[in-house]
């Protein structure tokens, strides 16, 4: 005898999240290899959102610097989260992760031709994550065409063509970086490849969140379909849910996000993994109770990882997919060692 698990209440869980987000956010702003005192962060930060004169000599250091970052990591962190709950949906597996449809490895293979290549140089700062978008979207669009002529979009083709195309297109990268003449080459592919939010800017921002809020809100607006999407094709199509468009949908909308994401920080690993199962503990596993609260928690996550990265090694900073894998292997076991846990919200 099974019964679904409900959670906590979703209300007083949000605002304690986003209460802590937002502290998160400022907090870290005082991190780095320049500490600063947070009076004369919350002194910057109050400036600015209130369009004061400037008065701290740390102005361009935290709103320049650090608030670009901190909110791309936040961006990033809710992005990555519910792209790996709505990919556990699509795939119906719950050792999904968003980068199961090769949306990494082939932006990996568009950024490794930027940097042993030099293309898309007349894009200028822009040239990376252009190079890593393009590599994202084409990964994803071959999935897509190779799944449908193999009979449709369904969990198996998609896990299968993801996991060979990823496989392809990392060979690829790794061959650029062989014969490529540039000795530093390796290790910037590396860096990249592990995730960072280093090279933040308030311009780069747009186009993670623009995807982050688009994808977000759809997915939301569809949540009692993807519930019984969850539950299975049969008991989806009994309730009258055109399964193959809300699978078309759902592929289309999660390539969007995850390539908007992966171009502008590189590939994290284990955020779209674990979080989501967390906000399945905390309010069950129901999309609209589900997909906010994880997002709230990948966002809060990350942007400490960020800081974890920026404090190990000063002045040099560890990739972020060092950081997650680190903290993300044992709390991944922790979690499905919960004896009232499984995928899907059932208690056994």
């Amino acid at each position: 005898m099974t019964r679904r698990r409900r959670g906590l209440p979703l209300l007083p869980i949000l605002v304690v999240l986003i209460l802590m987000g937002l502290a998160s956010v400022v907090a870290s702003l005082a991190f780095g290899a320049e500490p600063i005192p947070l009076s004369e962060v919350m002194r910057v930060v109050e400036d600015r959102l209130a369009g004061h004169p400037i008065g701290s000599p740390f102005d361009t250091i935290v709103w320049d610097l650090r608030m670009p970052r901190a909110l791309l990591a936040l961006i990033v962190g809710a992005g990555l989260s519910i792209g790996g709950a709505g990919m556990q949906t699509l795939v119906r597996n719950p050792l999904a992760d968003p980068y199961l449809l090769g949306i990494s490895s082939g932006a990996s293979v568009g950024a490794t031709a930027v940097i042993t290549m030099g293309l898309l140089g007349g894009l200028g700062t822009w040239a990376l994550s252009g190079g890593a978008l393009i590599g994202a979207m084409g990964s994803a669009t071959a999935v897509y065409l190779i799944s449908r002529a193999q009979g449709g979009l369904t969990p198996l083709r998609m896990v299968l063509s993801g996991v060979v195309l990823s496989a392809a297109f990392s060979s690829i990268a790794s061959f650029m970086v062989f014969m490529s003449n540039d000795d530093h080459a390796a290790n910037s592919v590396m860096f990249w490849m592990l995730g960072s939010v280093a090279g933040a800017t308030w311009q780069r921002l747009l186009l993670p969140a623009a995807a982050l809020v688009l994808v977000g809100v759809g997915m939301l607006a569809v949540h009692n379909w993807m519930d019984a999407l969850a539950a299975g094709p049969e008991t989806a199509a009994a309730l009258g849910v055109r399964t193959g468009a809300l699978r078309t949908a759902l592929f289309v909308a999660l390539g969007v996000l995850i390539g908007s994401l992966v171009a502008v920080s590189g590939g994290i690993g284990f955020v779209g993994l674990i979080v989501p199962h967390a906000a399945r503990m905390l309010v069950g596993a129901t999309h609209r109770r589900m997909l906010p609260v994880a997002a709230a928690l990948g966002a809060i996550f990350l942007v400490w990882v960020d800081v974890i990265s920026r404090m190990v090694a000063p002045p040099q900073e560890l990739p972020l997919g060092v950081v997650t894998g680190v903290i993300g292997a044992p709390v991944f076991l922790f979690l499905m060692g919960r004896r009232q846990y499984a995928f899907g919200g059932r208690d056994s």
